[in-house]
């Protein structure tokens, strides 16, 4: 079992859901963030102030997946998200030690979906 975080761009959501729907992923936590990476912001005059922006708007996906969904979540992810651009975003993939359906009890595996 994995955990998959994305860092995504806002404008993009809408199209990895849709890609992620497509290889039948549909379990998908999804946080409004802010942050910095390798893009550092950019500069801007508001009411005849320059004000520096560090801190971008993104969008956080957390996907839990079975192993054999790894691999097409990531295509999914990246299918929907990249523009070519610099900060299209980034995934990380996680171990996941255990989890557990508060519903059903069901645990390991089952649990994911």
């Amino acid at each position: 079992m994995k955990l998959i975080v994305a860092f995504i761009k806002p404008e993009r959501l809408t199209p990895v859901k849709q890609a992620l729907y497509e290889a039948e992923i549909y379990n998908m936590s999804v946080t409004n963030v802010v942050g910095s990476g390798r893009q550092r912001g950019f500069a801007e005059t508001y009411r005849g102030v320059q004000q520096e922006v560090n801190l971008l708007k993104k969008v956080r996906l957390e996907i839990g997946v079975n192993d054999e969904f790894v691999e097409p979540a990531k295509q999914a992810i990246v299918k929907g998200a990249r523009t070519g651009a610099i900060g299209d975003g980034v995934i990380f993939v996680l171990p996941v030690e255990q989890a557990m359906r508060i519903r059903t009890g069901e645990e390991g595996g089952a649990a994911m979906g």
